[in-house]
């Protein structure tokens, strides 16, 4: 256990118990939300890649339609 975390739980400690309750259904729907949110994106990163190289290249061709350059030429 980390030195902070121990010393967020000694604070919790000195609470009266529904506060410390309180807090630590805070903590727990944290947690599971964050797990609930690496589960949804585990293994799609190749997705979003492929969603991020499909909108660079229609930027680029909108650009290419409308007469942009850049600067640097």
């Amino acid at each position: 256990m980390t030195k902070l975390l121990q010393t967020v739980i000694e604070k919790l400690s000195k609470l009266p118990e529904k506060e410390q309750d309180v807090y630590a259904h805070v903590i727990i729907e944290e947690l599971d939300a964050e797990r609930q949110w690496d589960a949804a994106f585990a293994g799609t990163q190749d997705q979003l890649a492929g969603m991020a190289e499909e909108a660079v290249r229609e930027y680029e061709e909108r650009r290419g339609l409308l007469g942009y350059r850049d600067f640097e030429e």
